[in-house]
């Protein structure tokens, strides 16, 4: 398999979720989907095998959950492990827009991918000097601008997202304010997680079900 079917498989396993998270959160498809293929070595890094972090994102303080070790830009950096590929989309999109550092990006519109692309690395993602034009250079190779129009993929087969929420605790999150913030039941969401105990912790991800 060439790097080139690995960038298309990976286009076509990610573009509905990437597009899902622009229509949520707003960063655009081709940024997330560039990110995406980058830091996780188009699906075949180590990160993103073993742990399902498809974008590098590091423990930091407020991480509790797992944890898989790896050499970045110092050796034996810890980052975060996700149940699934999916949950690591929802993350960068709630790294990126509940952190006040990325906040001046949410100003550009989606259209302007380079913008956004520069802004990645003046805001402190990455320490390469030429993300900005690798991940340029993907979305232009690959023509990923075209899903950033919104829901043009969802319309197809009208797939009203089986994809489910996820929510990050934070702190003061009970089950109970949880279950209300989505209108779910509180045994729905035990259930689903597989909650021990009715705890939960900071920085855990909690798949929400569908009401």
């Amino acid at each position: 398999m060439t790097n080139k079917e690995k960038i298309i498989a990976y286009v076509e396993n990610y573009a509905p979720i990437a597009q899902k998270e622009m229509n949520s959160y707003g960063i655009p498809a081709s940024i997330t989907l560039a990110q995406g293929i980058l830091e996780s070595g188009m699906g075949f890094g180590r990160l993103a095998v073993e742990g399902n972090n498809h974008f590098g994102i590091k423990c930091h303080r407020d991480w509790n959950g797992k944890r898989i070790y790896h050499d970045d830009d110092k050796k034996g950096e810890c980052f975060r492990v996700y149940k699934d590929p999916e949950i690591s989309f929802r993350d960068h999109s709630l790294f990126l827009s509940e952190r006040s550092r990325y906040a001046f990006l949410f100003d550009i519109k989606i259209s302007e991918y380079k913008a956004w692309a520069k802004g990645l690395k003046k805001a402190g993602y990455a320490t390469d000097p030429k993300y900005p034009e690798k991940l340029i250079s993907l979305i232009e190779r690959f023509d990923l601008t075209r899903f950033d129009k919104k829901n043009t993929m969802a319309s197809k087969k009208k797939k009203k997202s089986k994809i489910q929420m996820v929510h990050t605790v934070i702190k003061g999150d009970t089950l109970y304010s949880v279950s209300k913030k989505y209108n779910v039941s509180i045994e729905s969401i035990v259930k689903l997680n597989e909650i021990e105990d009715q705890t939960i912790y900071l920085g855990q991800s909690l798949t929400i079900p569908n009401p």
